[in-house]
């Protein structure tokens, strides 16, 4: 049993502490072979465990990226160039924060691991951020060097002005695939052009230049250990505020040991498998999963640089036989709604791993229709690394739960005052283990609020644990609705209007009512054009008590959402 300490190190358990759970009665339905508790010791740092990997498996596919293979000794060269660049040509301090500012393509491995092989602290943004949401993020992260895209160079040296940022290194999206294709490509993104250095604005270098110049150099390890910050992984937490969970090398290596305890009963090293990256990998659950635990276990990772593009994604599961997906319910949902998708042949699938907001229960019955597998669900936050909980990976239907705690982990359901709940009551799910981060950045007042005093990470979100140690998530805190005094939670509303034939995508949310405080509205996607307002809510009357029913009814042609797919519920208030 482990806890976190101040620095994010795990050590052992209070005894006072380890009375709140003392039965831990999640671990008899624990699949065999899978332990209660991980080694955290095996590597002190990432760059150690990225050294191990690339000496197991060098010339095995790493990433593959519009057609181009990268082994993993090419990775390795090309990451042991960019840092030396970093450290031996723009002499950047040891500590100093590099911003990646990059969709899925081969660039991102490469800064990712270059910069921690180095020592420096990785900043992941979202490469579609505005021009005023990236400078708030590099400014609160004081990042000093900033990797980007070439035809997002001007928007991203202009958030630069006023923060910390010294040096913005550019790319072209062709950049690192075969002649002439790579030409090809960066001619078709209409690639930022050299102008003349502004003074106010940073100074910009190719990156092609720097792998070039940074193999002439020799890269000094990263001589840290487990306690030090490897990422600032911003996030809206539990209020909706961005603010950096800061991550260190102990975090996120104890999240990829609990996640290999939960596959390697099904997995076997001797046959690689072949996952398709998808959710951006800037996004803590891809980061994790997709990017650190498959290139752990020699994996093939297919990077899909626009998610959007679901023939595409067809395409490479097609080419590549895919044996590994991982997404979020818009995905899913998405991808079936594709003509394409169900004439796959999905024999190579062996599991689904869905993740990031909650699977709804008519997408998960309808992708095992068509696939033949369950979506597996898991549960995790930017906070934990990300991995809490997930379900087995034997299941062979949709559970609608998140699964059992993974090893090492602690879970506990509490009430506003800290109380522990008895089984089956709904309470704030609660969360210890060696994964849970240092805290937030520069905030000591949301890192308070957001820790017990017995060392749990208040997750924001309400959950029942039953008597078989299996987890279900009500919802959110902040979007519970309460109209007439009586809790509403809108995955509930969600599911139940997704179970129509005609509604393609659904989303619930509360607005202001002067009798009842809030009154349930929900915004709907329609599949079925001549589906009315009138039918929509007698469909919800047949299966929900009166307070639930949907008291108002808009129709959008699609959901706002974030780049990962998770439906901003904020933003549904304003469609009429």
């Amino acid at each position: 049993m482990t806890t976190q300490n101040t620095e994010g190190i795990a050590e052992p358990a209070r005894p006072e502490a380890a009375a709140t759970n003392p039965s831990r009665i999640w671990l008899r339905s624990y699949p065999p072979g899978v332990p209660p508790e991980v080694r955290t010791d095996r590597f002190a740092t990432l760059g150690e465990l990225f050294r191990d990997s690339v000496t197991r498996y060098g010339e095995r596919p790493a990433f593959v990226s519009m057609g181009r293979v990268h082994r993993f000794r090419d990775v390795d060269a090309r990451a042991l160039a960019f840092g030396a660049w970093l450290q031996q040509v723009e002499h950047l301090p040891q500590g100093s924060r590099v911003a990646i500012v990059l969709p899925n393509l081969l660039q991102y491995p490469v800064s990712l691991f270059g910069a921690l092989l180095a020592g420096y602290v990785v900043v992941n943004c979202n490469p579609l951020y505005t021009e005023s949401e990236l400078a708030r993020q590099l400014r609160d992260s004081e990042a000093r060097v900033v990797v980007t895209l070439a035809n997002r160079a001007d928007l991203v040296r202009k958030a630069c002005v006023g923060t910390s940022v010294e040096r913005v290194i550019v790319t072209g999206a062709g950049d690192l695939l075969r002649a002439p294709r790579g030409a090809l490509i960066n001619l078709m993104m209409r690639p930022w052009q050299r102008r003349a250095q502004a003074d106010h604005l940073p100074p910009v270098t190719a990156f092609r230049r720097v792998l070039r110049e940074g193999g002439q150099r020799t890269l000094e390890p990263f001589a840290g250990g487990s306690g030090d910050l490897a990422f600032l992984q911003y996030t809206g937490g539990t209020t909706g505020i961005p603010k950096g969970a800061m991550l260190t090398h102990g975090n996120i290596l104890a999240n990829i040991e609990q996640c290999l305890a939960w596959l390697k009963p099904y997995f076997s090293e001797s046959q690689p498998e072949t996952v398709l990256t998808a959710l951006p990998l800037y996004h803590i659950f891809a980061l994790t999963v997709n990017c650190l635990v498959f290139f752990r276990i020699g994996a093939r990772n297919v990077l899909i640089a626009d998610p959007r593009r679901t023939d595409d994604i067809v395409n490479q599961m097609r080419r590549y036989r895919v044996t590994a997906l991982t997404g979020v319910s818009t995905l899913f949902n998405a991808l079936l709604h594709n003509p394409r998708f169900p004439k796959l042949d999905f024999r190579s699938l062996r599991f689904c791993l869905g993740g990031g907001m909650a699977v709804q229960r008519a997408v998960a019955e309808k992708w095992h229709t068509v696939t033949g597998k369950p979506i597996i669900e898991a549960y995790g936050l930017s906070e934990t690394s990300p991995a809490v909980t997930a379900n087995r990976l034997d299941l062979a239907t949709y559970s609608g739960t998140i699964g059992l705690p993974l090893p090492s982990t602690e879970i506990a359901i509490r009430d506003d005052a800290g109380r522990d709940l008895p089984l089956g009551e709904v309470g704030e799910l609660c969360v210890r283990g060696p994964q849970v981060m240092r805290g937030y950045w520069k905030r000591p007042d949301e890192t308070a609020r957001s820790m017990t005093p017995d060392g749990y990470f208040r997750t924001g979100d309400l959950a029942r644990l039953d008597d078989s140690g299996m987890i279900s998530i009500v919802d959110r805190k902040k979007d519970m609705i309460i109209s007439g005094g009586f809790n509403i939670y809108p995955n509930e509303i969600e599911e139940v209007a997704m179970m129509h034939p005609g509604v393609l995508e659904a989303g619930a949310v509360g607005v202001p009512d002067p009798a009842a405080g809030e009154r349930l509205k929900i915004v709907v996607v329609r599949k079925d054009l001549s589906l009315t307002e009138e039918a929509l809510v007698l469909h919800c009357r047949r299966y929900l008590t009166g307070y639930k029913v949907p008291r108002q009814v808009a129709f959008a042609d699609a959901l706002p959402k974030n780049p990962v797919g998770k439906v901003l519920r904020r933003e549904l208030r304003s469609i009429e």
